[in-house]
């Protein structure tokens, strides 16, 4: 069904599973450029493109009556996330900065270690990343928490232990503790 639409009107097989010809490619890759997604992340904006329009396929959706219409939305979709993700880093690694005790500020150690929780807190799945974030650093109790998430007490108590031991092992991982 979404093959049908997808690949009507190609002048070569990129393959057969394949829903984006080549003009819908470029036209996808040049809208995740304009909005700002560096080079080395095109081909991944590109892969997730193609993936939610399989994904509409295998969930029975109806394939979209322009393709490459829809597939610039969702890129510049895609774009706008990149966006936020940069900036959520950007703001994480000022507040863990303002953080950092002043006596150990310049110390090349305490720079590594904050860069690394960094990445860490960046790689954990959202919901475990709000709920660590609430805690530890907004030094929110799981009670206010799971009220202000409209969550119960042992869900949010769940996913924090979930992420605490995530970051932990991230840390060991690569011997920053």
């Amino acid at each position: 069904m979404l093959r049908g639409r997808a690949r009507r009107g190609r002048g070569t097989d990129r393959g057969a599973d394949d829903p984006l010809d080549a003009a819908q490619e470029r036209r996808v890759r040049a809208v995740l450029a304009l909005g700002g997604v560096p080079q080395a992340d095109l081909s991944d904006g590109v892969q997730q493109v193609r993936l939610r329009l399989l994904e509409r396929a295998a969930s029975g959706q109806e394939a979209p009556r322009d393709v490459s219409a829809w597939a610039a939305v969702v890129a510049s979709r895609l774009a706008m996330d990149w966006h936020r993700a940069k900036r959520r880093q950007e703001r994480l690694g000022e507040r863990l900065a303002a953080l950092r005790p002043a006596e150990h500020a310049a110390g090349e150690e305490a720079r590594l270690l904050s860069l690394a929780v960094v990445q860490g807190l960046d790689e954990l799945p959202d919901a475990q990343r709000q709920v660590l974030v609430l805690r530890f650093y907004a030094d929110l109790p799981v009670r206010s928490i799971a009220e202000q998430l409209g969550l119960p007490e042992g869900t949010v108590k769940s996913r924090l232990h979930a992420a605490v031991r995530a970051l932990r092992d991230r840390l060991h991982e690569n011997e920053v503790v």
